[in-house]
C-alpha cells in the first residue's frame, strides 16, 4: 500500500472519528443530494385561489417551488413545497408522476406539499373541465401554465441529480415561534365556542382570547455533507397569510421568512413547508394591517435561526419508507351531495359557488373511482416526515407525535388537496363555521385519518 494510499485512509478514519461515522469511505458516501428551485409565478389575469378572489394584478413577490432528491441504495425519495395554494386530483397526480419519473423513483416517495398561500394558484385540471364545459368563461387553472410548472419541475429535478453531493448527516432542530399561530376557536364568555378568529382578525375581542390549541413549535429538518449544510426544511402549522384577495401575487409572511433564511445563508436552500394548518391562523397576533406581514415574517424567521441553531446531527446510515393508503368518503350533507353539487354547477349565477361545486365534484368523482390518498412516511436514520392531505387539523399533528413523543417527527400538510378541509368529529359536532364550504368529506375521517397516520409511523 502506498504512502498516499495510507495517508487518505487515516484521514477519513479521523474524519469519521469526528463526525461519528464509519472509517469506510463509501459508507460515508452511501447518500448523494440534490436541490432544486423554480420559479411558478401565474401570468397576470390568472385566477388566485381558484377564482374566489380577485386575479393576478401585479406580482409582490415571485412563486417558487423548492425542493430535493435523496438518492442512495433504495429508490430516491423527492421532497418539494410550491407557493401554491392547493393541488388536488388528477393535477396532483400528474405532478407527482412528472417528478418521479424525473427522479428515477415510486410515485408515492414523492413528498409534494402546496404551502397554500392564498393569493396563488389552485390547481385541479378535473375542476377547471368541469366547470368550463358548463360555463366556458370561468377558469380555475390555465392548463398551458400548469404544463410548464411541472415541465420546470422536471428540468429541476433533472438538474439536481446531475449537481447531487455527497450526504452523511441528518439535522433536527425546533424552536418555539413566538405570537404567530393561534387556532380559529375559541370560547366566549358563555363557554361555547366560536370559530371566527380568522388569519386577519378585526375583533379585538376574538384577538385577546387565547392561542387555543396549536402546535408552538417549528421544526427543522437539514441534510449535511460533513460540517456543511445543504438543505433546511423548515415545517410549522399556520395559515400562511397576513392579508390577501387584493390581486398580489405572494409568498405571504412564510416565504418572507424563507427569504430571510436564504439571504442569511446564502449557500444553504432553505425549504418552507405548511404542517398540518387547517385550524390554525394567525388572527390572534393579525389584525389586516398590511404591516404584519414583515412583522409575522421576522417572528418566523426568528424562529428558523433558532431551530438551526439547536440542530442536532447523526449519521445518516439508512432511509426507510413506509405508507399506509387512506380512503375518505366524500360529503354527503346537504348542498354535497352529487345532485345538490351539480345543480349549482349549472344553475347558479354565482362563479365562486360554480367553482366550489366544480372542485366538490371533481373530489367526489375520485372517491367513486376508489381512488386511495397515500400517506407516505420516510424515516432518515429516526428522523421522520409524515405528508398528510389537505387541510388537516392541528390535532392530526399533534397526534402523530404523540405516537413516538421521543422522536422527531415533521408533519407536512397540504398533500393531496381533493378533501379540502379534514377537522375532527368534535369540529362537526361543534358547528365549526368554516365547514360550510370547504370541507368535502364526510364526518367520520378522523378514526380513518388516525388508522392511516398510525400504520404509516408504527407499521401495521
Amino acid at each position: 500500500m502506498g504512502a498516499k494510499t495510507m495517508a487518505r485512509r487515516e484521514a477519513l478514519a479521523l474524519m469519521a472519528g469526528a463526525w461519528g461515522l464509519s472509517s469506510s469511505a463509501e459508507e460515508t458516501a452511501q447518500f448523494r443530494l440534490g436541490v432544486f428551485r423554480c420559479e411558478v409565478t401565474p401570468p397576470l389575469k390568472h385566477p388566485l385561489l381558484a377564482g374566489l378572489v380577485k386575479p393576478a394584478e401585479r406580482v409582490e413577490e415571485p412563486l417558487e417551488l423548492r425542493g430535493f432528491v435523496l438518492t442512495g441504495k433504495e429508490k430516491p425519495v423527492v421532497v418539494a413545497c410550491i407557493d401554491w395554494c392547493e393541488i388536488r386530483n388528477g393535477s396532483y397526480d400528474a405532478w407527482r408522476g412528472a417528478m418521479a419519473r424525473a427522479a428515477g423513483t415510486e410515485v408515492s416517495r414523492v413528498f409534494f406539499s402546496s404551502i397554500h398561500q392564498h393569493d396563488a394558484p389552485l390547481d385541479d385540471l378535473d375542476a377547471d373541465r368541469l366547470v368550463r364545459a358548463v360555463h366556458p368563461a370561468d377558469r380555475i387553472i390555465d392548463e398551458k401554465f400548469h404544463l410548464r410548472a411541472v415541465e420546470s419541475a422536471v428540468q429541476g429535478i433533472a438538474e439536481a441529480l446531475r449537481n447531487a453531493k455527497p450526504v452523511t448527516h441528518v439535522g433536527t432542530g425546533s424552536a418555539k415561534v413566538e405570537q404567530v399561530a393561534s387556532n380559529r376557536k375559541t370560547i366566549g364568555a358563555d363557554g361555547k365556542p366560536s370559530f371566527g378568529r380568522m388569519s386577519a382578525t378585526a375583533d379585538k375581542t376574538l384577538r385577546d382570547r387565547p392561542e387555543g390549541t396549536i402546535d408552538p413549535r417549528l421544526r427543522a429538518l437539514s441534510f449535511w455533507n460533513g460540517e456543511t449544510p445543504l438543505v433546511v426544511l423548515n415545517s410549522y402549522s399556520v395559515h400562511p397569510m397576513s392579508y390577501y384577495g387584493q390581486g398580489g401575487v405572494s409568498v405571504d409572511f412564510v416565504g418572507l421568512a424563507r427569504e430571510q433564511r436564504q439571504k442569511a445563508a446564502p449557500g444553504v436552500m432553505q425549504i418552507y413547508g405548511s404542517g398540518a394548518s387547517g385550524n390554525t391562523v394567525a388572527g390572534k397576533y393579525n389584525d389586516g394591517n398590511q404591516a404584519n406581514r414583515k412583522v409575522l415574517a421576522q417572528r418566523l424567521a426568528s424562529a428558523m435561526q433558532k431551530a438551526m441553531q439547536t440542530t442536532v446531527r447523526k449519521p445518516l446510515r439508512q432511509v426507510a419508507f413506509r405508507q399506509a393508503d387512506l380512503q375518505l368518503e366524500a360529503r354527503d350533507s346537504a348542498r354535497f351531495t352529487r345532485a345538490d353539487l351539480e345543480k349549482t354547477l349549472r344553475e347558479s349565477s354565482n362563479p365562486r359557488s360554480r367553482s366550489l361545486a366544480a372542485l366538490g365534484l371533481s373530489w367526489r368523482n375520485r372517491v367513486e373511482k376508489k381512488h386511495p390518498i397515500t400517506v407516505p412516511v420516510a424515516d432518515f436514520s429516526g428522523a421522520k416526515l409524515l405528508l398528510l392531505p389537505g387541510e388537516s387539523y392541528v390535532e392530526y399533528q399533534l397526534f402523530a407525535q404523540s405516537l413516538l413523543p421521543d422522536e422527531f417527527v415533521m408533519t407536512l400538510g397540504y398533500g393531496e388537496c381533493g378533501p379540502g378541509y379534514i377537522p375532527t368529529d368534535q369540529h362537526f359536532q361543534e358547528l365549526d363555521g368554516n365547514l360550510n364550504d370547504w370541507c368535502w368529506v364526510n364526518q367520520g375521517s378522523e378514526k380513518k385519518m388516525q388508522a392511516a397516520i398510525r400504520q404509516a409511523l408504527l407499521g401495521p
